[in-house]
Parts: C-alpha cells; structure tokens; sequence
C-alpha cells in the first residue's frame, strides 16, 4: 500500500483544492483532516509504518498498542501527532520550543496532548523530546539525524499524498492537459516537504525552496557546500520555518537536485498573506511565504504551483 491509498483510507479524507488565480495555482492546505497544515499527511503515515503497518487507517486502530507519541514541534507537526494520537485511543507529549503563542499550546493541549514549553529554540527542543523517550513512548519526529532517519523518511513519504494530489487535479486546470507544472514553490523549515517535492519529480519540474531570512538553514548550507547550522532566536511570524538544521536524510537530494532558495521577510510573508486572503486563500505567514518567495524570485514559468502549507 502506498501513502495515497492508506490516506484515503482515513475518516474525513478530500484532497485538498488547487485554486488558480493570477498566473499561480495554489494548492491550499488550510483544512486537511479538519486540521490547519498539510503535516498530518507525514505524521499519520510515519505512524503507520511505526505501529503497524497496516493497510487501512481502521486496520491500524484495530491493531494499535498503547503507547505515547512523542515530538517538538513549531506548531503543526505536533498538533497533527496529538490528534491522530486522540482519535488512536493513545496518549501524546508534544514539546514546544520557546517564543510561539499560547494560542498554538491551547490548540495542541485541546487534542488531549501533554504539552512541555521548553523555553529554548527549535532545535534544542527536538533535543529535549528525543531524550526523554523511555519504554512506551514512540518518537514520531519530522527531522533526521545520524541514527534517527527511519521515522523521518516515512514522514516524507507521507507528503507524497499532497503531490500525487497535484498530477491528478493539474490536468483539470491546465489547458494543455499537462499533469507536471513548470515550477513548484515550496515553503522550507527543514527540508522534509522539500525533499519530498523533489523525489515526487525527479527533475520533471523546477523546485523552489523558499525561507524566512531569520532561518536560512537550506540556503546557509547549499553556500557552504555542506549542512551547517543557523541561529534561530530572531522570532519570525513564519513560526513553522523557524528551523535551524537541515534534516540529514533531506540534505543529500536537496543539495543535488533542488534548482534554487530563496529568503523572504516577514513584511515580505505578511503581504503576500494579504493577497492570498484577498483571494478567498486563507494562508497563514508559512503557506503566503510560497508566495512572496515565487513573486521575489521571478522565475520565468508558465505553470507554477504554489505550496499554501498551512492555514491562519
């Protein structure tokens, strides 16, 4: 079974609209699964593979052992975790690194999770969570680091669901019929969905990787030639991009295949969110940076799919 046919599976499951306006097309994560974020795609998967694997979502739940699942998150990865963890029958500790609003402790803390605000930045925090794994917990962390690249490279796999969404509603919206886009632009923390855009098309498409300039961990490390390290304590409105490392099974196929990066502001993310809603695309700062990265770049495409990763 692939990543596609056990989402389906899931209770609630539409691929989520690719909406066309201005020369773009907007493929809208804002309501997937009733949650905000396209990340349960990674997570649900990931704890497929890890508890199971089961062919169905209902396979999976019949089967499921207790457990508690555990991650750091910015934000949407860990509410994805507690809620699949809620609907599970099982227990979830999602840790928080330092500066977000209480408003995403409260969302993540209302999907029954135990929530552990450690006060430090992002990295330090998927720190905190992998250590205090013990017997009974199941780490279902959405970056990788020598010894721990299992879990993430199902996460990956996972978001393959939003692209191969993408080949199937192209041909609709294109007047050629053509189902690969010139130019796909997608929002990057640590390189998860961008790796994961980039093994969907292989070259068959132009990738961009788009960051906030406070957290350039891709772009650092392609100008060094090698994953290096950037502070993240400057706060970014593009909470869930605020990541300092590149994840170490991300860093080989983005090094080799990614075609560009590019830094956006916060004012830069912030208008570019106007426009969407403007448009009747409820993007959150992470999904409009698409946006305001594919509008600084210019890159000349006549098919560009902009990747609205989260919602307001």
């Amino acid at each position: 079974m692939n990543p596609l046919e056990f989402h389906r599976s899931m209770p609630g499951y539409a691929p989520t609209p690719l909406i066309e306006f201005g020369g773009f097309r907007v493929k809208d994560e804002s309501n997937r699964f009733g949650l905000p974020a396209f990340k349960v795609l990674g997570a649900s998967w990931a704890v497929n593979q890890a508890l199971g694997p089961a062919r169905t979502f209902a396979e999976l739940a019949a089967k499921v052992r207790p457990v508690t699942l555990v991650t750091a998150t910015d934000g949407n990865h860990g509410r994805a975790l507690a809620y699949l963890a809620r609907v599970l029958g099982l227990t979830s500790r999602i840790y928080l690194p330092g500066g977000l609003p209480e408003s995403t402790r409260q969302v993540i803390s209302a999907e029954g999770a135990t929530v552990i605000d450690t006060g430090r930045p992002y990295d330090e925090a998927v720190q905190l969570a992998a250590g205090s794994v013990t017997t009974g917990d199941v780490l279902i962390q959405d970056t990788a680091w020598p010894g721990y690249e299992d879990v993430p490279r199902w996460i990956v796999a996972g978001y393959d669901t939003l692209f191969a969404e993408i080949d199937e509603q192209l041909p609709r919206c294109t007047r050629a019929g053509k189902g690969v886009p010139d130019l796909v632009v997608v929002p990057t923390g640590v390189g998860s969905l961008l790796q994961s855009a980039l093994e969907h098309y292989r070259g068959r498409a132009r990738v961009l990787a788009v960051e906030p300039t406070t957290a350039a961990c891709v772009g650092a490390s392609l100008e060094a030639g090698k994953p290096v390290s950037v502070d993240t304590s400057t706060p970014t409105i593009m909470a869930g991009l605020n990541c300092g490392t590149v994840s170490s099974i991300a860093w080989p196929t983005i090094r080799d295949h990614l075609d560009m990066a590019v830094t956006v502001t916060d004012d830069e993310a912030r208008a570019a969110m106007h426009v969407l809603h403007a448009h009747n695309i409820q993007a959150g700062p992470c999904g409009a940076a698409a946006l305001a990265g594919a509008q600084k770049a210019a890159l000349q495409a006549t098919s560009v799919v902009l990747i609205s990763t989260e919602g307001v």
